[in-house]
């Protein structure tokens, strides 16, 4: 394969995935390890990605641009629902307590599924913030379902602002599952609007217990507000293994890495 063609198709499955690691296009490939940085060099100076370490991301993945609740959606769908099937078993087969549910994709494909799950025991007390989670949840068996009101931004569907805050920060739920757009070693879990980090930070500091779900398009993201640090985790749900410094990070913060 010449090395036109081979970055051609590397810039596909960025497209496609968000990322690309250097390792495991040299596996694809059958080439070396260097000549697949020499590939993403070029398509760096091109204007065509942008070199993160171990690999590469989408050229768009800047700290303020932030995608459409409908677009991300249809981005690596697969993967999300994986992810929340893995990160449900962390309410325990009871089913009982009380979770807060963030707003995001990943998030609501949870919440999809927890709907679909059969009543069990007492009914779990559900608070969201979300309007399409809160959609998802409103009359699913077994559950009882708070909605947090604020003012909603359009492009997320989710309530923000003080009012929003201050409700959050007078509850202490068992778990929260928080989404991300960015997840990295030294700036933590991100995100493009202040907004939306405010209520974030809200719910981590209100929660017992954070489960944070994020694929793999979200690693070495750094977006223009930070919300919180690794250390605030407790577990991270996603679908393939981090980067190596952000594994290292993880494990100094105690935090338990889930594969989807």
């Amino acid at each position: 394969m010449y090395a036109t063609e081979r970055q051609q198709l590397i810039e596909q499955l960025i497209t496609t995935d968000g990322r690309v690691v250097v390792v495991d296009l040299a596996r694809r490939f059958g080439v070396t390890t260097e000549t697949v940085r020499r590939d993403l060099d070029h398509l760096e100076a091109a204007g065509l990605v942008r070199r993160v370490h171990g690999g590469a991301v989408a050229r768009t993945r800047v700290s303020t641009i932030e995608t459409s609740l409908a677009e991300r959606a249809q981005r690596r769908s697969d993967a999300k629902l994986a992810i929340a099937a893995r990160a449900l078993e962390a309410i325990g087969a009871d089913g009982d307590g009380s979770v807060y549910i963030d707003a995001g994709t990943t998030t609501a494909a949870l919440a999809t599924l927890l709907a679909q799950r059969p009543a069990a025991g007492r009914p779990l007390e559900v608070v969201t913030h979300s309007m399409t989670v809160a959609h998802v949840l409103a009359g699913a068996p077994g559950l009882n379902l708070t909605a947090i009101g604020g003012r909603v931004r359009g492009l997320t569907a989710a309530a923000v602002g003080a009012q929003t805050v201050d409700a959050i920060s007078r509850l202490r739920p068992d778990l929260a599952f928080i989404g991300t757009n960015g997840l990295s070693a030294a700036f933590g879990l991100s995100t493009p609007d202040p907004d939306e980090a405010a209520v974030k930070r809200a719910i981590i500091s209100s929660a017992r217990r954070i489960v944070v779900v994020a694929d793999a398009e979200k690693f070495d993201g750094e977006l223009l507000v930070s919300f919180g640090r690794l250390a605030d985790l407790d577990i991270l749900v996603t679908d393939c293994e981090p980067p190596t410094d952000l594994v290292a990070a993880l494990a100094d913060a105690d935090v338990e890495v889930w594969l989807a």
